[in-house]
């Protein structure tokens, strides 16, 4: 006979949940980080589906990762209160995730936007950017008229620096239009060029161009 024959059952086991392997954490971890670099170079707001193709996960994981990061750039409590541990907050805006500047520091940074920035750009740039801001799509030779100077070398300034593109060209003229970019919106945190303040009018001579074609110039 079994010498365990007739013995009472063992009372069962209390069970607790496993802790998380180390691997587990570190991979988790290694995701965030992975995570953390493709939103650092993104300039809009990326879907979740699109980042869980790129980690290779799937999209409900990865957004919980995505409310982690967030979570943990949102602070630690102290003394009752939030303490920010990063300048910047991971934001779900627009239909996807993206890094933004806090908005207790914006101050601090329209104060660096603008004079660490556009100060950067001559008084010519910044000139023919505004005319191009109010008066696009628009030629080369209708902001030179505008200016009164030539302006060709000025613009090929503001594209290789983002903040003019070309869109087409005019139907009467042929010449190339141009018209500003969404990273000029960006430094200048609007959302469209409709914000811009109504100051147009007070551009010299542009009620004066609505009848001229490029011919003339």
């Amino acid at each position: 006979m079994n010498a365990n024959q007739g013995d009472a059952p063992e009372a069962p086991q209390a069970t607790h949940a496993p802790e998380p392997s180390r691997e587990l954490l570190e991979s988790r971890d290694s995701v965030k980080a992975a995570l953390e670099a493709v939103l650092m170079v993104v300039d809009e707001p990326v879907a979740e589906e699109q980042l869980a193709a790129v980690v290779g996960l799937p999209t409900p994981t990865v957004r919980e990762l995505l409310h982690e990061l967030a979570r943990e750039y949102d602070g630690y409590t102290k003394e009752g209160g939030t303490v920010p541990v990063r300048g910047f907050e991971l934001r779900q805006l627009a239909g996807g995730w993206r890094f933004y500047s806090r908005a207790a520091y914006s101050e601090i940074v329209s104060a660096f936007v603008v004079d660490g920035q556009t100060a950067r750009l001559t008084q010519a740039a910044l000139e023919t950017l505004a005319v191009i801001a109010y008066r696009q799509p628009v030629t080369r030779a209708r902001v030179s008229a505008i200016r009164g100077v030539n302006v060709d070398s000025v613009v090929r300034t503001l594209a290789q620096r983002g903040l003019v593109e070309e869109v087409g060209t005019d139907p009467v003229s042929g010449a190339f239009l141009y018209r500003t970019t969404a990273y000029f919106l960006e430094r200048l945190g609007m959302g469209s060029v409709d914000e811009l303040p109504q100051i147009a009018p007070h551009l010299p001579g542009l009620e004066n161009l609505q009848d001229f074609d490029d011919s003339h110039f």
